[in-house]
């Protein structure tokens, strides 16, 4: 088989291989992480046996941006993230005010918000998922790269921040 790159020359997964990453700051408190994880483990739940069928191995991948070195190493620009062979499933970065990581850092976080059919939506849609996915494993739609420059956004950069301070304070960031 072929090796397929991207635009900006970098290896691509092979044809028969969908990679799926969910990219997430925090399973433990966020509305947000939470329920994305359960509507994507739901939508893999279907397609991944459709998949398997048509020829496709799947491998489904969770990962924390526990820190901001591991942010920069996937290029993590908002959480949460949802990508396949690298791609994000999203054209672009929507946010809004997520209270959950701002509690979490004490810093004035925002997360993303899933844009679908003209509406915006905190947690996306089963639909929206499965049909994204399955377009950007079809071709369907033209993905944008997610391995070209990066600097972590401001952002994420005040959320680590945060939680840093917050876990180094001598209240275990109770008082903060």
């Amino acid at each position: 088989m072929e090796k397929s790159f991207c635009p900006c020359g970098c290896e691509a997964a092979s044809e028969k291989k969908i990679v799926v990453e969910y990219l997430y700051l925090d399973l433990e408190t966020c509305d947000r992480c939470i329920g994305t994880e359960k509507v994507l483990d739901e939508v893999m739940m279907a397609l991944t046996p459709a998949l398997n069928t048509a020829g496709f191995k799947v491998e489904y991948n969770k990962i924390q941006m526990k820190t901001a070195e591991i942010a920069a190493q996937y290029r993590f620009l908002s959480s949460p993230t949802i990508r396949v062979n690298g791609y994000d499933i999203c054209q672009s970065v929507a946010e809004n005010s997520c209270g959950c990581c701002s509690d979490i850092s004490g810093a004035d976080v925002n997360c993303r918000v899933f844009e679908y059919n003209g509406e915006t939506y905190k947690i996306p849609l089963k639909e929206m998922l499965a049909e994204t996915i399955l377009e950007s494993v079809f071709g369907q739609v033209e993905p944008g790269c997610s391995c070209g420059e990066y600097e972590l956004p401001e952002n994420l950069k005040e959320f680590y921040e945060g939680k840093k301070n917050k876990s180094s304070c001598s209240c275990g960031g109770k008082c903060c």
